[in-house]
């Protein structure tokens, strides 16, 4: 195999302006062909409906299926099938899950801010939320657990999870076992931007949801954001990051596990490491090449570390958090004797992992922290899914007779400005008279 160059190396100080744009801007190339594909996926979905869903199967999942929908006895047997270790593993990162989000779980206000003005906000569970789990080149039952969980824990009247057939017709055992475990009330054997547009504009087989998580690959994320005015989305997330921080306290193997282990994901995904030193980056660097080499899915990693790799060299901690601020990645991982005081300077990241042993691979399966989190810099104004995604606040206000007279003249007056004569009058009515 050929050596392997990264896209970023070098001092932080010395970078191009042009790099640091390409550094900083991972918004995915504006690919006509992909957008005018799914666009064209979601028009026949809206038109033929489950007949639709079975044709997309025969062209991308290759695979025929009779029934969309997976029967409960098919799920529950893939529970028992499951190889035990695997199951252990999957009802711990469950518990895990559940307790994490339970404690996000919002409760009504309610505030006076004038005598005889009450104003109360009410969290409302919502009645259908739809979960899509990745397959095709792999299977994830982890972004069941990640999406069904937190739905549930928030109250949602019904779960149901998307997914893609393989050559059983069915989704893989991994992701039907998850779905067990997770309390998924309906599965269906659908994948890509076809199952998006089913869960948008429902068929008659697949009901219509109130929102739509869980990632995917950039057809699943171009489908979400096309349905986004018809249904909510968590947000359109892409492929993975990480963005690593590191002294001369850690370990460089350990940095180059974890930047492999994200680049492993999609040859899209994006994985930087800013050293504190260019000893250290040296390192880094070296043990990067021969475990990228070594591992299973080397070509994938490959891509991704020559196409939005590196290994730079920051001059300061300040220079370094300043980097992590601007390009508010999916994972931060700080690997620094100070890690918590550092990433209390840093504002942008999805999820921030402290120190080396806080490995990137836990939060993605087995802390309870969420893996569903945005990527592309969204970091900004986004943030990880979590109970507070499948809740809508309702507001209610009450005015007292007394505080209705306080408020006339002020409401008119304000009406009046904006030229609205029947507001004014509105307001006006409940003033005391002359």
């Amino acid at each position: 195999m050929s050596v392997l160059t990264l896209r970023f190396r070098g001092q932080l100080s010395d970078m191009a302006e042009a790099d640091r744009r390409d550094l900083l801007d991972r918004t995915p190339d504006d690919d006509d062909l992909l957008r005018d594909t799914v666009a064209a996926i979601i028009d026949l979905v809206r038109r033929e409906g489950d007949t639709a869903l079975k044709s997309l199967a025969r062209e991308y999942d290759n695979v025929r299926i009779t029934h969309i929908e997976v029967p409960k006895p098919a799920i529950a047997a893939a529970l028992a099938a499951v190889d035990p270790a695997l199951r252990a593993a999957l009802e711990r990162a469950a518990r895990n899950i559940e307790s994490v989000h339970k404690a996000g779980i919002q409760t009504a206000v309610e505030v006076e801010p004038e005598p005889g003005i009450i104003i109360r906000r009410r969290p409302e569970p919502l009645g259908r939320v739809g979960v899509y789990a990745p397959g095709g080149k792999a299977a994830y039952p982890s972004s069941v657990l990640m999406g069904a969980i937190p739905a549930r824990v928030a109250g949602v009247g019904e779960v149901i999870v998307c997914s893609p057939p393989d050559s059983t017709g069915k989704p893989s055992a991994g992701v039907l076992a998850a779905c067990a475990i997770a309390g998924v009330d309906r599965v269906f054997a659908i994948g890509g931007a076809g199952a998006v547009a089913a869960m948008a504009y429902g068929t008659d087989t697949v009901p219509r949801v109130d929102r739509i998580v869980g990632p995917g690959n950039t057809y699943v994320t171009a489908a979400k954001v096309m349905v986004s005015s018809a249904v909510a989305i968590d947000s359109p997330a892409g492929p993975s990051e990480l963005l690593v921080i590191a002294d001369d306290s850690a370990d460089p193997s350990a940095i180059a596990r974890e930047m492999v282990a994200q680049a492993e994901h999609d040859e899209l995904a994006c994985v930087v490491t800013v050293a504190l030193g260019g000893e250290l980056a040296d390192r880094i660097e070296t043990s990067l090449m021969a475990q990228a080499a070594a591992t299973k899915r080397a070509s994938i990693v490959r891509r991704a570390l020559e196409r939005q790799g590196g290994v730079l060299v920051a001059s300061s901690r300040e220079q370094a958090a300043a980097l992590a601020t601007a390009y508010a990645p999916e994972h931060l991982l700080i690997a620094t004797r100070d890690a918590e005081a550092l990433a209390a300077t840093i504002r942008h990241a999805g999820t921030v992992f402290l120190g080396t042993t806080t490995s990137v691979a836990f939060g993605d399966y087995m802390t309870g922290a969420n893996h569903v989190l945005p990527t592309n810099g969204l970091a900004r104004s986004y943030s990880g899914l979590s109970t507070q995604d499948f809740i809508r606040w309702t507001t209610w206000q009450r005015v007292s007779p007394e505080a209705a007279a306080r408020l006339a003249e002020d409401v008119g007056i304000f009406a009046d400005a904006e030229g609205l004569d029947g507001h004014a009058r509105s307001a006006r009515g409940f003033g005391t008279p002359a």
